[in-house]
């Protein structure tokens, strides 16, 4: 078994790079039911070069398109902010999607003042379900080709999609980005992955075998949207375990089901800490243990979906070679997964010494 990888995408990119399939600029999506569909792809590298040049002769075609999926449950002190954050950026999202989950402090009734006319905005709502709920119901309505979700007691700065359209347009190999943020309220510090921006590759036996989050809470994420519906296609079981930190199900299941991530820190990604936040505020040694134990549930029946098992740790030097530029500590965690493999010793060393002079001489 390879590096996972989405049933139906090779053979499209097969075809486009044999010329079979010529003029028409398209990448592959997958529904719910698994059907392979196409779809006018993000540009390449020297088609974004020729929009910022101006050569362009259609500069919309040429552009990744983004929806804005923001969920909300009695939050009516900072849903607006959230959603003007959103609809104050320098790139304009094609779809900015407020979801209600059934609020009871006067949420809804406030959006549907503000907003109802406002045709940049769709309002949703309904009975409480939760944030998967919520997350299912955003993003089916989303036709844009990237969707970023934002909490709505968070807000983005003005540059945040522009700073991540600048990496859909230029790599349309890339399928989940992940953002820095910071936090501000009842706390100031900064929450970041690395220094530096960083291809992650693939990241499924590293998530599998060792449960490793590649991701950040919900504001700070973004995807293409094929993606986001395989992540959330879960069965009705999942809706109670995943009332809160609904975030995990788009992390790991992307992780799994064989997105390739990249961490773009944009520094524009603000997220607020108060007494009422749905996780933060709510942390202790209980609840971690009980995360953790739904965390390694929903990590397994992401792997059955594929046909993912034990086995995959033998390829764990191949996910490695994916990432161009793995940090140090990245790096550490691929020995470590090699180092458990039921293999003679010697063997063990060998393929462990091998990623650590790769991920010396690459390491930032």
């Amino acid at each position: 078994m390879g590096v996972p990888m989405v049933p139906g995408r090779l053979p499209v990119r097969t075809l486009l790079e044999s010329g079979l399939i010529r003029g028409v600029n398209v990448r592959t999506i997958h529904s719910v039911n698994g059907d392979t569909l196409l779809e006018r792809a993000p540009p390449s590298r020297a088609s974004v070069s020729a929009v910022r040049s101006g050569a362009a002769y259609d500069v919309k075609e040429q552009l990744t398109s983004f929806a804005v999926v923001i969920t909300s449950y009695n939050y009516r002190d900072f849903v607006v902010e959230a959603v003007e954050s959103a609809l104050a950026q320098t790139r304009r999202a094609a779809q900015v999607i407020v979801v209600d989950d059934g609020s009871s402090d006067g949420s809804d009734a406030l959006l549907r003042e503000r907003y109802g006319d406002d045709s940049r905005v769709m309002l949703i709502s309904g009975v409480n379900g939760g944030q998967l709920s919520a997350f299912q119901r955003g993003v089916n309505a989303v036709h844009a080709q990237v969707v970023c979700f934002l909490d709505s007691d968070d807000r983005w700065g003005p540059e945040y999609l522009a700073r991540l359209g600048e990496l859909y347009d230029a790599r349309e190999d890339v399928d989940f980005v992940f953002s820095d943020m910071r936090q501000f309220g009842q706390q100031d510090r900064a929450m970041k992955f690395h220094d530096r921006a960083v291809d992650l590759g693939y990241t499924a036996i590293s998530t599998y075998v060792l449960t490793q989050w590649y991701g950040a809470p919900t504001s700070a994420l973004s995807m293409r949207t094929s993606w986001a519906r395989q992540a959330l296609d879960l069965p009705n079981a999942f809706l109670r375990t995943w009332r809160l930190s609904a975030d995990n199900c788009l992390v790991f299941g992307c992780s799994v089901l064989g997105a390739h991530k990249y961490y773009l820190p944009t520094g524009c990604v603000d997220y607020r800490i108060h007494t009422r936040n749905g996780w933060w505020s709510n942390r202790s040694p209980r609840i971690e243990y009980i995360n953790k134990m739904n965390s390694s549930a929903l990590i397994r029946h992401y792997a059955d979906r594929i046909g993912m098992g034990p086995e995959c740790i033998e390829f764990s030097k191949l996910e490695f070679m994916t990432k161009p530029n793995p940090t140090w500590g990245e790096t550490k965690r691929y020995v470590r997964l090699v180092m458990m493999r039921r293999v003679a010793p010697w063997r063990k060393w060998e393929r462990a010494l091998n990623i650590l002079r790769r991920g010396w001489k690459l390491r930032g």
